[in-house]
């Protein structure tokens, strides 16, 4: 059965609008062939750097906080970007949530990756390998990156709330 998103119109993203912070990307063995293809439609469509965290080589026995977290550390470090990946997507987001100053969160469709940037101002995008196709995959990766965050004042008093359970 075709998934719904792919009959929907999908309005065409401003690939020029996006920001321009750091950009970085990890995976575990599970997202490792989603990680290359990313990195590739990222560089080569977006036109946007992409600096990836590893793993460097497919090992079947690696653990996603070896890779999320440092990944995580270094977009909080430089107010960077992050994407990482792993077969459901719930470690790696488990993982970077752990690290002060993150907010990730699952990108599983469209109107989910717009409301956590517009809405929650996410900084890193966690992807479930298992669960997505590529090019499902791909239209995600470029409404989080092109989706501003919309500064509201209940969407600022909410995150402060989150910040304080930082402290």
């Amino acid at each position: 059965m075709p998934l719904q998103w792919q009959n929907a119109i999908i309005p065409i993203l401003n690939i020029y609008n996006m920001p321009k912070k750091p950009l970085y990307i990890a995976s575990d063995h599970g997202g490792y062939a989603l990680k290359k293809r990313l990195i590739r439609y990222i560089q080569n469509e977006l036109e946007k750097k992409v600096e990836d965290l590893g793993p460097t080589s497919y090992v079947e026995t690696d653990d996603y906080p070896d890779y999320a977290v440092p990944l995580a550390k270094k977009v909080v470090k430089i107010n960077g970007q992050g994407i990482v990946i792993c077969r459901n997507g719930i470690g790696v987001c488990m993982a970077a949530n752990k690290v002060r100053g993150v907010k990730a969160g699952l990108g599983y469709n469209l109107s989910v990756a717009e409301s956590m940037r517009h809405d929650d101002n996410t900084n890193i995008l966690c992807l479930a390998s298992d669960h997505l196709s590529e090019d499902h995959a791909m239209i995600i990766v470029k409404k989080w990156l092109t989706t501003d965050f919309a500064e509201d004042e209940r969407y600022l008093r909410r995150l402060k709330k989150v910040e304080k359970l930082e402290k």
